[in-house]
């Protein structure tokens, strides 16, 4: 693993603070050329966040696509879980995902939930008020901007917001703040993790201009308020997180986590992140029957990447595969909300338990779909779906970071490189829903 087995790591700090300087002076000479040149020099420069910044926040379609290729990422099909360069684009009104095209309507409602937004706020408003200027008007968007849905886990997707790379200490000190005030311990961890061993494997692979753990940025969406909807999103490669506040309530979704590789050593010490899902995945496919698993599983083999539902793919239709919830046992069903549970913990208690109750109302309409191995280290897609919950836990054959690890791309599927996705079905991914109903039925919105 070079440098980190033979413990050079003396030359750590420059190459971080090269590949910091390289990311904030491309996004700075970016902006340089949007605000001094208009619309005629980004379009023909391609970048999809700079197409963001020209639409209209009302506005809910925005062309963003653009003509680079990721640094070797697995290609995906339609709806593919790359959400790269190449198939960036919002061509179409949010819709939210569907079984038929058509959502199921009274499933999300304006009610108290008691979660503790209070913290979450007060965070985000000593974040924003620790930037500059500037760096405020590169971050904040309204709260229906279509900037909510200009995300992707690819590293070399061009993003909107302030990077941790264009933040000093103190700044980035907020933000942590922030991530703490709205996720779990777990949820935490998780986020550092993945920025750990993306730096580690950059540096393995001597590419830290790629692959660092400061090249993840913050946009908030509306003003922080008790009253008022708001949100905010962190956006890297292989995390992404969405996070919409309407008063006391909360939707975390899309989420995306995912790393490769899953586990590295790392100062001596071994960082091992997304496990969880994995873990709770193969304890609920090895908890059925043979009856059940031949109905479950549609494949014994996996392709390289199974994802339906990644980024740029907001309004995918799926019909429901696979085995139904109302034919598991108490203890099955009790597996099949782990797998769950392993995404939903990631939010702070209060959150997450509010979301598992949602989910558990439908688990009788929760199908689940698997393809792959069902042994302890063998790779597998499995999808969770439900009208309130969609999940997809994706082991992918090895991408532009394999040489960490000692694998090629071109090898199979390995659950050492792991995506998964967490949304919210049939229109209340980034709290669509409540949005709409907030703005329908606020006496000062009328």
């Amino acid at each position: 693993m070079g440098e980190l087995e033979t413990g050079e790591t003396a030359v750590r700090e420059p190459e971080r603070e090269s590949g910091r300087r390289a990311h904030a002076s491309r996004r700075n000479f970016m902006r340089k050329v949007f605000f001094a040149s208009g619309a005629t020099a980004v379009a023909t420069m391609g970048g999809a966040g700079a197409w963001a910044a020209l639409a209209d926040d009302t506005t809910a379609t925005a062309d963003a696509s653009a003509s680079a290729s990721p640094s070797g990422a697995p290609s995906g099909g339609p709806g593919g879980g790359t959400g790269g360069p190449g198939n960036q684009s919002i061509t179409e009104d949010f819709f939210g995902l569907t079984t038929d095209g058509k959502r199921i309507d009274d499933l999300f409602t304006i009610h108290s939930t008691k979660v503790a937004t209070a913290p979450v706020i007060d965070a985000a408003n000593a974040f924003l008020a620790g930037l500059s200027d500037d760096q405020k008007t590169s971050t904040q968007f309204t709260v229906h901007s279509t900037e909510w849905r200009l995300w992707s886990n690819i590293d070399s997707y061009d993003r909107q917001g302030v990077s941790l790379a264009d933040l000093s200490d103190d700044q980035q000190a907020l933000g942590t703040a922030l991530l703490k005030a709205a996720l779990s311990a777990d949820g935490l961890e998780t986020t550092e993790k993945i920025r750990k061993i993306n730096q580690a494997a950059g540096e393995a692979i001597g590419n830290t201009d790629a692959f660092n753990e400061d090249a993840f940025y913050w946009t908030v969406m509306g003003t922080p308020s008790d009253t008022e909807p708001w949100g905010f999103q962190f956006d890297g490669h292989h995390l992404v997180v969405n996070y919409f506040v309407l008063g006391d309530q909360v939707v975390m979704s899309p989420c995306f986590w995912g790393s490769e590789p899953t586990s590295m050593e790392i100062d001596g010490e071994t960082v091992t992140v997304c496990h969880e899902e994995v873990v709770a995945s193969l304890a609920f496919i090895n908890s059925l029957t043979e009856a059940q698993q031949a109905v479950a599983i549609e494949s014994s083999t996996k392709s390289n990447e199974s994802m339906k539902a990644g980024a740029f793919s907001d309004n995918t239709v799926q019909a429901y595969t696979g085995l139904r919830g109302n034919k598991l046992t108490a203890a099955q069903k009790k597996k099949l909300l782990g797998i769950v549970e392993a995404f939903a913990g990631r939010a702070k208690a209060d959150a997450a338990k509010v979301r598992m109750a949602e989910v558990a109302k439908h688990l009788a309409d929760t199908y689940v779909t698997w393809a792959g191995g069902t042994g302890d280290d063998d790779a597998f897609y499995v999808r969770v779906h439900s009208p309130v919950v969609w999940v997809e836990v994706d082991c992918q054959g090895p991408g532009p970071l394999a040489g960490a690890y000692g694998a090629s791309q071109g090898d199979g599927p390995t659950q050492k490189h792991v995506h998964s996705i967490v949304r919210t079905p049939n229109g209340n991914d980034y709290g669509k829903e409540l949005l709409r109903q907030h703005y329908l039925t606020s006496p000062h919105h009328k």
